[in-house]
């Protein structure tokens, strides 16, 4: 987690922001800030989901099956 200014919290950026912004201008679009913020929460998502079912099925290995 990370300070924010006012004090709130947040989460650590989760992904490679320079090869998420070379993929989408490849795409032919640009990257706004708030969308790395965005993918990212969405991958700590998926992440959470995935450690939960390894848990569910009595494993500390995450596995693709999980995702």
């Amino acid at each position: 987690y990370r300070l924010l200014k006012g004090g709130t919290m947040a989460e650590d950026i989760l992904v490679v922001q320079s090869k998420i912004k070379e993929y989408i201008k490849k795409k032919g679009c640009q990257t706004a800030a708030t969308a790395i913020e965005a993918i990212s929460q969405k991958v700590a998502g998926l992440l959470n989901e995935a450690v939960e079912r390894a848990k569910a099925n009595n494993r500390a290995t995450v596995k693709d099956r999980d995702i």
